[in-house]
């Protein structure tokens, strides 16, 4: 019998993940959140830059906004239609064919998706936790799996900034983060490896 293929190309302690970047921006408070998101592209796409320089590779985490015959190819083709709210962000930060890409069914990238285990074959103890929004429940899903977690504050947005600033602090008493900046995201994600 032969043996099959295997589909993950990596081996890192560390993966990169951008929860929710491939975004259409289309349902309530999406507008808050665009504008707030705006600014963390270009330094987002400069952390994906170097995490594929060192060898970390990049995880799209993305809800499938209600989608449910949806892929990759066709939600991305949605988000990049000329008239999508979210085009100048998501045309910054598309994912290649050196990405992994996870469709989550809604709130939770790890309930009922396959990230758990890619995370497993990667042989990834730490992430490095971007995207939107920032008071999501990811780190503390992460944490409850041991997985070190390490939130560039630059490199997510919320609605506001005050519940930006807000989740941070949560994330990094309660979920035991380390939150820094994109510039110490690597760097601190291979010592915690």
């Amino acid at each position: 019998m032969k043996q099959a293929t295997r589909n993950v190309r990596h081996k890192s302690r560390v993966a990169l993940l951008l929860v929710d970047v491939i975004n259409h921006f289309e349902f309530p408070d999406g507008k808050e959140i665009l504008h707030r998101a705006l600014p963390i592209a270009p330094p987002l796409a400069r952390l994906k830059k170097r995490a594929r320089a060192i060898g970390v590779p990049t995880i799209y985490v993305n809800d499938n906004f209600g989608q449910w015959r949806s892929d990759t190819k066709k939600l991305l083709q949605y988000c990049l239609r000329p008239e999508a709210p979210g085009l100048h962000f998501v045309e910054q930060l598309q994912p290649d064919d050196e990405d992994y890409f996870v469709l989550k069914p809604m709130h939770s990238a790890f309930y009922q998706t396959p990230l758990d285990l890619l995370l497993r074959e990667l042989g990834a103890s730490s992430i490095i936790l971007s995207g939107v929004a920032t008071n999501s429940c990811m780190a503390h899903n992460a944490n409850m799996r041991h997985l070190k977690v390490i939130v560039p504050r630059d490199c997510c947005a919320a609605r506001t900034a005050r519940e930006h600033s807000q989740a941070l602090e949560h994330i990094g008493t309660m979920a035991d983060a380390k939150v820094v900046t994109s510039s110490s995201s690597l760097r601190l994600g291979a010592l915690h490896g």
